[in-house]
């Protein structure tokens, strides 16, 4: 899953990286459709959590038989989700954009953008809704695969697209979304066919099974899907606070966050591989087991962590040098990957302990935990730093942040940890 999660990153933060070059305005109009794609992946990263959390803890109860029932139904009802939620962004795209500072001209360049990035934003969630079901039954090689594939082909694509072959001029910004679409089409069609040679899904019994599995489904999905829209919240609220200081920082802002995703790749596969394997241990009552998984998760999260942020703020002027060709964006960029970067281990232990959470029926605890996290210490954090005036100030405040809001998690997690251990599997009871 790391593999997997390092390509599907690495094609994002090299889409980034050609945009980059037609210009800064280009890149900061890129950076303004930020927050909203990340609203469409806290949905369906919400409903992947329940997906695992209940097809996993079916089979560790050995209940194949309504594992295949509850595969149909998560399917049907996340692509339908996100196609609602598709149309709802696009209808709403002028006053959205509006309130998070872009001006006319930067709209226009979104406008252009916004409908191929859609469609591929809800292609991309009917993949992962499909890695979700293969990581439940403990198939992580398949979307790791998958995952490198579509992104290979991404990378093949995005220079075509954007900047054209021969006579042909390319489509600029919107040819970066169009190589997105025809990558995830693609995938979807691989997929699908892998599906209909698998024993997972049933077609038979989903309206009772829809009946019967409602409320733990919303009760899972619910809470997860508001911890994973509070990230894009507090990414609208933070992008407006960074335009307040300009365009160029607006455009290292958003490479910056392409770079946080990338650089946090292996908590992002822990929160994918790690989750099914603790829900089979919860339906089966092996809580020495979850301890175990659980300790040696963050032991390998933090060492890897801080390792990679501390080398990367070493070499930043090189990445920046990398990523950017505008020497203003270059330097605003080696700045942020200075502070933010070291400080991603503290958010990569919040991010496990919330994930765990989700898979070990805490769903209300790592809401909360998140809501904390963004509300309580990055938020106030940012915008102390931002009334410094300049992007030093607002890295500060950023890496702060994350340092209190790892160290609350960990404070969480050792209460939790210190309890008795069946006490969580009698208090679902």
């Amino acid at each position: 899953m790391a593999i997997g999660v390092l390509a599907l990153l690495g094609f994002q933060l090299v889409d980034s990286a050609f945009i980059a070059r037609l210009g800064t305005a280009p890149l900061a109009a890129q950076s303004f459709t930020f927050p909203l794609s990340f609203l469409v992946i806290g949905i369906q990263v919400g409903m992947g959590i329940a997906i695992a959390a209940l097809i996993s803890r079916a089979l560790g109860a050995g209940e194949a038989a309504r594992a295949r029932r509850l595969g149909s139904l998560v399917l049907l009802v996340g692509n339908v989700t996100i196609a609602l939620l598709v149309v709802v962004l696009w209808a709403l795209q002028a006053p959205v954009f509006t309130l998070l500072g872009a001006d006319d001209a930067t709209r226009e360049l979104i406008r252009a953008y916004w409908a191929p990035q859609l469609l591929a934003a809800w292609l991309g969630a009917g993949l992962y809704f499909g890695y979700s079901l293969f990581r439940a039954h403990g198939d992580t090689w398949l979307p790791g695969k998958m995952m490198v594939m579509t992104s290979l082909f991404n990378l093949c694509l995005d220079p075509l697209l954007i900047f054209g072959v021969g006579p042909w001029q390319g489509l600029g910004l919107p040819g970066a979304a169009w190589a997105t679409t025809t990558a995830f089409a693609t995938g979807l069609l691989v997929l699908g066919r892998r599906l209909d040679s698998m024993d997972w899904l049933a077609a038979e019994g989903l309206l009772g099974e829809l009946r019967r599995s409602l409320v733990p489904f919303a009760g899972i999905a619910g809470p997860a899907m508001i911890s994973q829209l509070m990230p894009p919240l507090a990414a609208m609220l933070a992008i407006s606070v960074v335009a307040s200081l300009g365009e160029t920082q607006v455009a290292a802002w958003g490479l910056a966050s392409r770079l946080e995703t990338l650089s946090l790749m292996v908590v992002l596969a822990m929160t994918m591989s790690l989750p099914p394997w603790l829900g089979r241990c919860y339906g089966a009552g092996d809580w020495d087991q979850i301890h175990r998984l659980i300790r040696l998760a963050l032991r390998v999260l933090v060492v890897w962590q801080l390792s990679l942020g501390i080398l990367m703020a070493l070499a930043s002027p090189w990445v920046a040098l990398v990523l950017s060709g505008n020497p203003e964006v270059r330097d605003d960029l080696a700045t942020l990957i200075r502070f933010l970067l070291p400080s991603y281990a503290a958010l990569g232990v919040c991010m496990i302990v919330v994930s765990a959470g989700n898979a070990l029926g805490w769903p209300m605890r790592a809401m909360l935990m998140s809501a904390a996290r963004l509300f309580v210490f990055y938020l106030p954090c940012l915008w102390v730093g931002a009334w410094s005036g300049d992007l030093v100030g607002l890295a500060m405040g950023a890496a702060l942040g994350n340092l209190l809001a790892g160290l609350a998690a960990w404070l969480v997690l050792r209460r939790i940890l210190a309890s008795p251990r069946r006490q969580p599997a009698k208090n679902q009871k």
